[in-house]
C-alpha cells in the first residue's frame, strides 16, 4: 500500500514535470525573457528536490501523502461556463465596504481586462496582464522575495503559475477602502492550482488588504499559494488571512514580506477549516525601525490538520517583533507551530517576541509546537513561549457556579482563548463578523460557507452570548 502511494506522489510529480513541457510554448509565447528563464530554473529545482516529506525537519509534522495521492487536474485556461459569478463573489457583512478583488480556480475573473489604474495611481489587476505591461515592476520585484532554492513548492508555483493578483500603492497614498481578495475553487474536478500575487507599496502608504480562500463544494483540491509583500519607507499593510476550506482539501500558503525601515506590518492568519492547511510566513526585517505582528488563530476538529510556520529575519539593528498564535484542537485533529527568529550579528537592540498557546479538547487531538530563537547579536530583548492544555478546571468552576451549563462554560472559555487574537482585527465590521464566524464555529454551526468566508448561511442570525463576558 505504501508503495502504491508512493509511486502516486511519483506520477503525479511527473505528471506536472509533463504539462509544464506541454504548455512550455504557449507560457513562453507570453514570458518576456527574464520570466521564462525564472521559469526553467524553478521547474528544474523542483525536479531535483521533489514535493517535500517528512523527512525534512520543516515537514516533520506534516505529511503530503493523502495530498498528493488524490487525482487533480490543472486548468491552462480560464472556465467560468455553468458559474454565477455575481452570487459567488458577494460579501454580506454590514458596512464593510471594500473593493472586491476575485480569483477563480487559480485565474482572476476578467484577468483579459486592462490593468485598473485609479486616480490615485494605484494600480490593480490580474498578476499575467501586470507581467506583460509592467516589466519594471517584475524586473525589481518578482521573485525577490520567494525562496525557490529552499522551498520546493515555492519554486513548483513559480514554475507553473498563470495568474493571480497584482496590487502597487504608489508613494504617498493611503488607502481609504481596504481591499478584498477573495479567492475560491469550485470546479467538477479536483483542481491543482498555483495562485501568484504580487503586491508593492511604495513610500509613506497605506494598504489594509483581506485574502479570503474558500472552496464551495466538498470535491479535493489542492492550492499552492504564493504572496510577495514589499513594504517600503514609512509604509503600513494590515494583512488578514481568513481560511476556510472543505474537509477533503489542502492548502499551502506562502506568505514572503519584504520591510524597509520604519515600516509597519500586521498579519492575521485565521483558520476555520481545512482537511490540511499549511501557512509559511516569511517576514525579513530589512530597515531600521520596521516592526511586524504576526498573528494566527486556528479552530480544528474531526481530522483536520493546520501547520503554522513562521520565519522572521531580523537583519538590521532597531527593529521589532511580535508573535502570537493560538489553537484550539478538538476530536483527532492535529496541529503544527514553528515559529523561528533570526538575529543577525549586525542587529543590535532588537526586541522579538513569541508566544504559541493550544488547547487541546480530547485526549486524541495533538499540537507540536517548537518556538526557536537564534540570536548572535547581544544586546537584544527576545523571549519565546508555547503552552499546550485543558480548559482550565478553576475556570469551569467559577462559571459553572453561576448557574452556568457546562456546555455554554465550555464555550465561553474557548471563545475568550480566541478573542485575544481575533481582537487585533482593526477594521470593526470584519472584526464583528469573524467574532460571530468564531463564535458559531466552537457551537459546530459553521461547515465550510456557501461562497465567501464572510458570507454566512445566514447572515442576519447573530450569535449572542447570554452573559457579559466582561464580568468573568
Amino acid at each position: 500500500m505504501c508503495m502504491d502511494i508512493k509511486q502516486k506522489q511519483i506520477e503525479f510529480q511527473q505528471k506536472l514535470l509533463g504539462l509544464f513541457e506541454e504548455y512550455q510554448e504557449k507560457y513562453f509565447s507570453k514570458d518576456r525573457a527574464c520570466i521564462a528563464e525564472k521559469r526553467l530554473r524553478s521547474v528544474n529545482l523542483f525536479e531535483e528536490k521533489g514535493f517535500p516529506t517528512v523527512k525534512e525537519e520543516a515537514w516533520r509534522g506534516t505529511n503530503l501523502t493523502d495530498t498528493l495521492s488524490k487525482d487533480y487536474t490543472l486548468l491552462p485556461e480560464f472556465e467560468t461556463k455553468g458559474i454565477d459569478l455575481n452570487n459567488m463573489f458577494k460579501c454580506d457583512v454590514h458596512d464593510f465596504d471594500t473593493d472586491l478583488i476575485s480569483l477563480l480556480n487559480g485565474w482572476m475573473v476578467n484577468g483579459a481586462a486592462e490593468l485598473k489604474t485609479l486616480a490615485n495611481g494605484v494600480i490593480i489587476g490580474s498578476l499575467a496582464e501586470a507581467m506583460k505591461h509592467l516589466p519594471e515592476f517584475f524586473d525589481k520585484y518578482y521573485g525577490q522575495s520567494a525562496n525557490i532554492e529552499e522551498h520546493s513548492l515555492s519554486a513548483l508555483n513559480t514554475a507553473l503559475v498563470q495568474d493571480g493578483v497584482f496590487i502597487y500603492i504608489p508613494d504617498n497614498v493611503e488607502m481609504d477602502k481596504a481591499l478584498q481578495m477573495v479567492s475560491i475553487i469550485n470546479n467538477k474536478k479536483g483542481l491543482f492550482v498555483q495562485n501568484r500575487n504580487l503586491i508593492v507599496l511604495g513610500k509613506n502608504a497605506e494598504l489594509t488588504l483581506v485574502h479570503c480562500d474558500d472552496t464551495t463544494n466538498q470535491l479535493p483540491s489542492f492550492n499552492n499559494s504564493v504572496t510577495e509583500i514589499f513594504v517600503g519607507e514609512n509604509s503600513k499593510i494590515d494583512h488578514y488571512k481568513l481560511q476556510n476550506f472543505n474537509n477533503q482539501s489542502s492548502l499551502v500558503n506562502a506568505t514572503y514580506f519584504h520591510q524597509e525601515a520604519n515600516s509597519t506590518v500586521s498579519t492575521n492568519a485565521i483558520t476555520l477549516n481545512g482537511g490540511l492547511i499549511r501557512n509559511n510566513v516569511f517576514v525579513k526585517l530589512n530597515g531600521e525601525g520596521a516592526h511586524a505582528d504576526v498573528l494566527g488563530v486556528y479552530l480544528m476538529d474531526r481530522k483536520q490538520h493546520v501547520d503554522n510556520q513562521v520565519f522572521i529575519d531580523h537583519a538590521v539593528p532597531n527593529c521589532t517583533s511580535n508573535e502570537l498564535f493560538k489553537g484550539i484542537l478538538d476530536e483527532e485533529a492535529s496541529g503544527v507551530f514553528n515559529g523561528h527568529i533570526l538575529v543577525r550579528q549586525d542587529a543590535q537592540h532588537t526586541n522579538a517576541f513569541q508566544n504559541n498557546k493550544n488547547i487541546l479538547l480530547t485526549d486524541t487531538a495533538s499540537i507540536d509546537t517548537k518556538p526557536f530563537l537564534e540570536i548572535y547579536a547581544d544586546d537584544v530583548k527576545c523571549s519565546h513561549g508555547a503552552t499546550v492544555g485543558q480548559l482550565d478546571n478553576d475556570a469551569m468552576f467559577y462559571l459553572r457556579s453561576r448557574g452556568i451549563t457546562e456546555a455554554n462554560a465550555r464555550m465561553l472559555l474557548m471563545y475568550a482563548f480566541a478573542a485575544e487574537v481575533i481582537n487585533y482585527i482593526s477594521i470593526d465590521p470584519l472584526r464583528s463578523r469573524i467574532d460571530d464566524m468564531v463564535k458559531k464555529r466552537l457551537r459546530g454551526e459553521l461547515s465550510i460557507c456557501e461562497n465567501c468566508v464572510l458570507h454566512c448561511s445566514h447572515p442576519e442570525k447573530e450569535i449572542d452570548f447570554d452573559i457579559d463576558l466582561s464580568k468573568i
